[in-house]
């Protein structure tokens, strides 16, 4: 779920990891707004960890003060955008390179137009 991504996210951005829920969802908003970039970014995040739920996963610890993430949930985040990262720096295709080919017609007699290397 990116919703719960972005939490993770935010609260790995702030220096102790913790935050009110106020400001939780004042930095949520932002993100979530800022454009196609943050969103496909998160996609591909979740694309990972479709069933995620951050409170029973004990990535996030809820208190009176607001939401602190765990070293559990920074290892997880750590490994999941290090596990998309290498997707995403692997070759999608294994295609060969084109052959160079001349484009220069030669003729051959019985109307047979047949190309030729320079």
């Amino acid at each position: 779920m990116s919703f719960q991504l972005t939490v993770l996210k935010v609260l790995a951005g702030q220096s102790a990891g913790l935050a009110s829920v106020a400001d939780i969802r004042h930095a949520v908003e932002i993100l979530m707004n800022s454009g196609r970039d943050w969103t496909d970014r998160m996609k591909r995040l979740a694309e990972r960890a479709p069933d995620l739920n951050i409170f029973s996963a004990g990535f996030v610890f809820r208190d009176t003060l607001g939401w602190e993430i765990t070293e559990e949930g920074r290892q997880f985040l750590s490994a999941l955008e290090k596990a998309v990262a290498d997707q995403s720096e692997r070759p999608r295709s294994t295609i060969d390179p084109p052959i160079k080919r001349s484009h220069r017609a030669t003729g051959h007699g019985c109307g047979k137009i047949t190309y030729s290397s320079p």
